[in-house]
Protein backbone atom coordinates (compact mmCIF):
# COMPACT_ATOMS: atom_id res chain seq x y z
CA UNK A 1 0.00 0.00 0.00
CA UNK A 2 1.37 3.41 -0.90
CA UNK A 3 1.52 6.31 1.55
CA UNK A 4 -2.23 6.64 1.92
CA UNK A 5 -4.73 6.11 4.69
CA UNK A 6 -6.67 2.88 5.05
CA UNK A 7 -10.12 3.07 6.59
CA UNK A 8 -12.01 0.14 8.00
CA UNK A 9 -15.33 -0.08 9.78
CA UNK A 10 -15.58 -3.20 11.88
CA UNK A 11 -18.49 -4.56 13.86
CA UNK A 12 -19.33 -7.54 15.93
CA UNK A 13 -18.62 -10.45 13.62
CA UNK A 14 -21.97 -12.08 12.95
CA UNK A 15 -21.34 -12.96 9.34
CA UNK A 16 -18.53 -14.45 7.28
CA UNK A 17 -15.41 -12.56 6.35
CA UNK A 18 -14.81 -11.53 2.78
CA UNK A 19 -11.55 -11.56 0.89
CA UNK A 20 -10.33 -8.38 2.57
CA UNK A 21 -10.68 -9.73 6.06
CA UNK A 22 -13.49 -7.34 7.00
CA UNK A 23 -16.30 -8.77 9.04
CA UNK A 24 -19.90 -8.32 8.02
CA UNK A 25 -22.77 -7.63 10.37
CA UNK A 26 -22.55 -3.86 10.77
CA UNK A 27 -25.22 -1.26 10.04
CA UNK A 28 -26.76 -1.32 6.59
CA UNK A 29 -29.24 1.54 6.33
CA UNK A 30 -30.78 0.13 3.19
CA UNK A 31 -31.52 -3.32 4.59
CA UNK A 32 -31.54 -2.83 8.34
CA UNK A 33 -28.86 -3.40 10.89
CA UNK A 34 -27.94 -6.79 12.23
CA UNK A 35 -26.24 -5.04 15.14
CA UNK A 36 -29.37 -3.10 15.96
CA UNK A 37 -31.59 -6.16 15.86
CA UNK A 38 -29.28 -7.98 18.21
CA UNK A 39 -27.87 -5.04 20.15
CA UNK A 40 -29.16 -3.74 23.48
CA UNK A 41 -32.05 -5.93 24.55
CA UNK A 42 -31.61 -8.05 21.43
CA UNK A 43 -30.42 -11.01 23.48
CA UNK A 44 -33.36 -10.74 25.87
CA UNK A 45 -35.50 -13.78 25.41
CA UNK A 46 -39.24 -13.82 24.91
CA UNK A 47 -39.50 -14.88 28.56
CA UNK A 48 -37.83 -11.62 29.61
CA UNK A 49 -40.40 -9.57 27.73
CA UNK A 50 -43.24 -11.62 29.23
CA UNK A 51 -41.77 -11.11 32.69
CA UNK A 52 -41.52 -7.37 32.15
CA UNK A 53 -45.13 -7.20 30.99
CA UNK A 54 -46.35 -9.11 34.05
CA UNK A 55 -44.32 -6.98 36.45
CA UNK A 56 -45.50 -3.78 34.75
CA UNK A 57 -49.09 -4.97 35.22
CA UNK A 58 -48.58 -5.82 38.90
CA UNK A 59 -46.66 -2.65 39.72
CA UNK A 60 -48.96 -0.38 37.74
CA UNK A 61 -52.12 -1.83 39.29
CA UNK A 62 -50.80 -1.51 42.81
CA UNK A 63 -49.48 1.98 42.10
CA UNK A 64 -53.08 3.02 41.40
CA UNK A 65 -54.26 1.19 44.53
CA UNK A 66 -51.59 2.89 46.61
CA UNK A 67 -52.52 6.28 45.17
CA UNK A 68 -56.18 5.76 46.08
CA UNK A 69 -55.22 4.35 49.50
CA UNK A 70 -52.92 7.31 50.15
CA UNK A 71 -55.73 9.76 49.38
CA UNK A 72 -58.29 7.90 51.52
CA UNK A 73 -55.84 7.47 54.41
CA UNK A 74 -54.48 11.02 54.06
CA UNK A 75 -51.01 9.45 54.04
CA UNK A 76 -48.25 11.38 52.32
CA UNK A 77 -45.94 8.37 52.78
CA UNK A 78 -48.26 6.21 50.68
CA UNK A 79 -48.59 8.94 48.06
CA UNK A 80 -44.80 9.28 47.95
CA UNK A 81 -44.41 5.51 47.67
CA UNK A 82 -46.96 5.52 44.83
CA UNK A 83 -44.78 8.12 43.10
CA UNK A 84 -41.77 5.90 43.67
CA UNK A 85 -43.67 2.98 42.13
CA UNK A 86 -44.26 5.27 39.16
CA UNK A 87 -40.48 5.33 38.72
CA UNK A 88 -40.56 1.52 38.69
CA UNK A 89 -43.26 1.46 36.03
CA UNK A 90 -41.27 3.97 33.99
CA UNK A 91 -38.05 1.94 34.29
CA UNK A 92 -39.85 -1.28 33.40
CA UNK A 93 -41.58 0.35 30.44
CA UNK A 94 -38.28 1.78 29.20
CA UNK A 95 -36.68 -1.65 29.39
CA UNK A 96 -39.51 -3.16 27.36
CA UNK A 97 -39.37 -0.17 25.03
CA UNK A 98 -35.63 -0.75 24.49
CA UNK A 99 -36.13 -4.45 23.76
CA UNK A 100 -38.76 -3.73 21.12
CA UNK A 101 -37.09 -0.74 19.47
CA UNK A 102 -33.65 -2.37 19.45
CA UNK A 103 -35.04 -4.80 16.87
CA UNK A 104 -36.29 -2.14 14.50
CA UNK A 105 -34.09 -1.75 11.42
CA UNK A 106 -32.07 1.35 10.67
CA UNK A 107 -33.06 3.58 7.76
CA UNK A 108 -31.17 5.84 5.42
CA UNK A 109 -31.99 8.87 7.59
CA UNK A 110 -31.86 7.10 10.98
CA UNK A 111 -28.70 5.06 10.67
CA UNK A 112 -28.82 3.94 14.32
CA UNK A 113 -32.53 3.23 14.15
CA UNK A 114 -34.55 4.37 17.17
CA UNK A 115 -32.11 3.39 19.90
CA UNK A 116 -31.77 6.93 21.27
CA UNK A 117 -35.55 7.15 21.81
CA UNK A 118 -34.99 5.19 25.02
CA UNK A 119 -32.56 7.84 26.26
CA UNK A 120 -34.92 10.71 25.45
CA UNK A 121 -37.74 8.95 27.30
CA UNK A 122 -35.47 8.34 30.29
CA UNK A 123 -34.45 12.00 30.38
CA UNK A 124 -38.07 13.16 30.33
CA UNK A 125 -39.04 10.60 32.97
CA UNK A 126 -36.20 11.68 35.26
CA UNK A 127 -36.99 15.39 34.92
CA UNK A 128 -40.66 14.85 35.79
CA UNK A 129 -39.75 12.77 38.83
CA UNK A 130 -37.36 15.43 40.14
CA UNK A 131 -40.23 17.91 40.09
CA UNK A 132 -42.41 15.32 41.83
CA UNK A 133 -39.84 14.78 44.61
CA UNK A 134 -39.70 18.54 45.25
CA UNK A 135 -43.48 18.56 45.61
CA UNK A 136 -43.24 15.71 48.18
CA UNK A 137 -40.69 17.68 50.22
CA UNK A 138 -42.87 20.81 50.21
CA UNK A 139 -45.96 18.86 51.23
CA UNK A 140 -44.00 17.09 53.99
CA UNK A 141 -42.86 20.47 55.34
CA UNK A 142 -46.47 21.69 55.45
CA UNK A 143 -47.50 18.57 57.35
CA UNK A 144 -44.70 19.09 59.86
CA UNK A 145 -46.13 22.54 60.50
CA UNK A 146 -49.74 21.35 60.63
CA UNK A 147 -49.99 17.57 61.13
CA UNK A 148 -52.79 15.84 59.22
CA UNK A 149 -54.72 12.99 60.79
CA UNK A 150 -53.73 9.73 59.10
CA UNK A 151 -55.76 6.49 59.06
CA UNK A 152 -53.04 4.17 60.31
CA UNK A 153 -54.96 0.93 59.72
CA UNK A 154 -55.58 1.62 56.04
CA UNK A 155 -52.04 2.90 55.66
CA UNK A 156 -50.65 -0.32 57.16
CA UNK A 157 -52.79 -2.54 54.93
CA UNK A 158 -51.81 -0.72 51.73
CA UNK A 159 -48.11 -0.56 52.68
CA UNK A 160 -48.09 -4.30 53.43
CA UNK A 161 -49.66 -5.00 50.05
CA UNK A 162 -47.05 -2.80 48.38
CA UNK A 163 -44.26 -4.72 50.08
CA UNK A 164 -45.71 -8.01 48.83
CA UNK A 165 -46.00 -6.72 45.25
CA UNK A 166 -42.43 -5.42 45.28
CA UNK A 167 -41.10 -8.73 46.59
CA UNK A 168 -42.92 -10.63 43.83
CA UNK A 169 -41.62 -8.21 41.19
CA UNK A 170 -38.03 -8.46 42.49
CA UNK A 171 -38.13 -12.26 42.50
CA UNK A 172 -39.51 -12.36 38.94
CA UNK A 173 -36.83 -9.99 37.64
CA UNK A 174 -33.90 -11.44 39.59
CA UNK A 175 -32.90 -14.14 37.09
CA UNK A 176 -33.18 -11.94 34.00
CA UNK A 177 -31.33 -9.11 35.75
CA UNK A 178 -28.27 -11.32 35.98
CA UNK A 179 -28.32 -11.96 32.23
CA UNK A 180 -29.44 -8.63 30.75
CA UNK A 181 -28.08 -5.17 31.53
CA UNK A 182 -31.32 -3.70 30.21
CA UNK A 183 -33.52 -5.71 32.60
CA UNK A 184 -31.10 -4.96 35.44
CA UNK A 185 -31.91 -1.27 34.92
CA UNK A 186 -35.54 -2.09 35.78
CA UNK A 187 -34.65 -4.51 38.60
CA UNK A 188 -32.67 -2.01 40.69
CA UNK A 189 -35.52 0.56 41.06
CA UNK A 190 -37.83 -2.25 42.20
CA UNK A 191 -35.35 -3.11 44.93
CA UNK A 192 -35.22 0.55 45.91
CA UNK A 193 -39.01 0.67 46.14
CA UNK A 194 -38.90 -2.15 48.69
CA UNK A 195 -37.31 0.35 51.08
CA UNK A 196 -40.23 2.72 50.62
CA UNK A 197 -42.74 0.00 51.49
CA UNK A 198 -40.63 -1.16 54.41
CA UNK A 199 -40.51 2.43 55.69
CA UNK A 200 -44.27 2.99 55.41
CA UNK A 201 -45.11 -0.08 57.52
CA UNK A 202 -43.37 1.05 60.75
CA UNK A 203 -44.75 4.56 60.23
CA UNK A 204 -48.27 3.12 60.12
CA UNK A 205 -47.59 1.03 63.23
CA UNK A 206 -46.28 4.10 65.08
CA UNK A 207 -49.40 6.04 64.13
CA UNK A 208 -51.68 3.18 65.26
CA UNK A 209 -49.79 2.70 68.54
CA UNK A 210 -49.11 6.30 69.55
CA UNK A 211 -51.17 8.56 67.29
CA UNK A 212 -47.98 10.45 66.36
CA UNK A 213 -48.89 11.66 62.87
CA UNK A 214 -45.51 13.29 61.99
CA UNK A 215 -44.21 9.75 61.38
CA UNK A 216 -46.02 9.91 58.03
CA UNK A 217 -44.22 12.98 56.59
CA UNK A 218 -40.89 11.76 58.00
CA UNK A 219 -41.17 8.56 55.97
CA UNK A 220 -42.37 10.50 52.93
CA UNK A 221 -39.20 12.61 53.05
CA UNK A 222 -37.16 9.41 53.03
CA UNK A 223 -39.07 8.09 50.02
CA UNK A 224 -38.81 11.47 48.29
CA UNK A 225 -35.05 11.38 48.77
CA UNK A 226 -34.94 7.95 47.11
CA UNK A 227 -36.92 9.33 44.16
CA UNK A 228 -34.67 12.38 43.90
CA UNK A 229 -31.48 10.32 43.97
CA UNK A 230 -32.63 7.77 41.40
CA UNK A 231 -34.06 10.52 39.18
CA UNK A 232 -30.86 12.54 39.38
CA UNK A 233 -28.80 9.52 38.32
CA UNK A 234 -31.24 8.80 35.48
CA UNK A 235 -31.04 12.39 34.18
CA UNK A 236 -27.24 12.52 34.56
CA UNK A 237 -26.74 9.25 32.70
CA UNK A 238 -29.19 10.28 29.97
CA UNK A 239 -27.40 13.59 29.45
CA UNK A 240 -24.04 11.80 29.34
CA UNK A 241 -25.34 9.53 26.58
CA UNK A 242 -26.73 12.45 24.58
CA UNK A 243 -23.40 14.29 24.98
CA UNK A 244 -21.60 11.11 23.88
CA UNK A 245 -19.49 11.05 27.03
CA UNK A 246 -17.21 8.10 27.73
CA UNK A 247 -19.29 5.43 29.54
CA UNK A 248 -18.68 5.62 33.29
CA UNK A 249 -17.44 2.02 33.52
CA UNK A 250 -14.82 2.50 30.78
CA UNK A 251 -11.47 4.30 30.94
CA UNK A 252 -10.38 5.98 27.71
CA UNK A 253 -6.67 5.82 28.55
CA UNK A 254 -6.95 2.15 29.43
CA UNK A 255 -8.56 1.50 26.04
CA UNK A 256 -5.83 3.51 24.30
CA UNK A 257 -3.11 1.55 26.12
CA UNK A 258 -4.80 -1.74 25.24
CA UNK A 259 -4.83 -0.88 21.53
CA UNK A 260 -1.21 0.26 21.62
CA UNK A 261 -0.17 -3.11 23.06
CA UNK A 262 -1.39 -4.84 19.91
CA UNK A 263 1.59 -5.94 17.79
CA UNK A 264 2.03 -3.64 14.80
CA UNK A 265 0.33 -0.59 16.36
CA UNK A 266 2.72 2.35 16.77
CA UNK A 267 0.30 4.98 18.08
CA UNK A 268 -3.37 5.76 18.63
CA UNK A 269 -5.02 9.17 18.28
CA UNK A 270 -8.45 10.81 17.88
CA UNK A 271 -9.92 8.07 20.08
CA UNK A 272 -13.60 8.34 20.99
CA UNK A 273 -15.84 6.01 22.99
CA UNK A 274 -19.53 6.64 23.58
CA UNK A 275 -22.87 5.02 24.36
CA UNK A 276 -25.39 4.59 21.57
CA UNK A 277 -28.04 3.39 24.01
CA UNK A 278 -28.09 1.37 27.22
CA UNK A 279 -25.62 -1.50 26.98
CA UNK A 280 -24.55 -0.68 23.40
CA UNK A 281 -21.16 1.03 23.12
CA UNK A 282 -19.23 2.38 20.14
CA UNK A 283 -15.63 3.38 19.49
CA UNK A 284 -13.81 5.23 16.74
CA UNK A 285 -10.17 6.15 16.36
CA UNK A 286 -7.01 6.27 14.27
CA UNK A 287 -4.36 3.59 14.57
CA UNK A 288 -0.83 4.16 13.24
CA UNK A 289 0.75 0.96 11.94
CA UNK A 290 4.40 0.06 11.38
CA UNK A 291 3.75 -2.35 8.52
CA UNK A 292 0.89 -1.59 6.13
CA UNK A 293 0.92 -5.20 4.97
CA UNK A 294 -0.47 -6.18 8.37
CA UNK A 295 -3.40 -3.73 8.27
CA UNK A 296 -6.12 -6.38 8.27
CA UNK A 297 -4.46 -8.30 11.11
CA UNK A 298 -4.31 -5.12 13.17
CA UNK A 299 -7.95 -4.26 12.45
CA UNK A 300 -9.12 -7.74 13.45
CA UNK A 301 -7.04 -7.64 16.63
CA UNK A 302 -8.43 -4.21 17.60
CA UNK A 303 -11.99 -5.33 17.02
CA UNK A 304 -11.58 -8.55 19.01
CA UNK A 305 -9.86 -6.80 21.91
CA UNK A 306 -12.49 -4.04 22.12
CA UNK A 307 -15.25 -6.62 22.15
CA UNK A 308 -13.67 -9.13 24.51
CA UNK A 309 -12.08 -6.74 27.04
CA UNK A 310 -14.46 -3.77 27.01
CA UNK A 311 -17.75 -5.00 25.55
CA UNK A 312 -17.60 -2.53 22.63
CA UNK A 313 -19.27 -4.09 19.60
CA UNK A 314 -19.45 -1.12 17.19
CA UNK A 315 -15.86 -0.27 16.24
CA UNK A 316 -14.65 2.13 13.54
CA UNK A 317 -10.88 2.37 12.98
CA UNK A 318 -8.93 4.38 10.45
CA UNK A 319 -5.47 2.92 9.86
CA UNK A 320 -2.57 5.22 8.94
CA UNK A 321 0.98 4.30 7.87
CA UNK A 322 3.63 5.82 10.13
CA UNK A 323 4.90 8.02 7.27
CA UNK A 324 1.52 9.72 6.84
CA UNK A 325 1.22 10.14 10.62
CA UNK A 326 4.60 11.86 10.78
CA UNK A 327 3.60 14.23 7.99
CA UNK A 328 0.38 15.09 9.85
CA UNK A 329 2.33 15.80 13.03
CA UNK A 330 4.72 18.09 11.18
CA UNK A 331 1.82 19.98 9.56
CA UNK A 332 0.10 20.45 12.93
CA UNK A 333 3.36 21.70 14.46
CA UNK A 334 3.67 24.34 11.74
Amino acid sequence: MPAEKAHAHTHEGRGPEDGTGRRHGGPDPAHGSADHRHGPGGHAREADRSTLLIVIGLTGAFMVAELVGGILASSLALLADAAHMLTDVGALALSLFAIRFARRPATTDKTYGYLRAEILAALLNGAVLIVLSVFIFLEAWDRFQEPVEVRGGLMLAVATGGLAVNIIAAVMLHRSAGESLNVRGAYLPVLGDLLGSVGAIPAAIIILATGWFPADPIISVFVGALILWSSYKLVRESVDVLLEAVPSHLDLEEIRASIQRIPGVAAVHDLHVWTVTSGYFAMSGHAVVEDVERTQDVLTAIHDRMHDEFGISHVTVQVEPRAIYQIDLEERAE
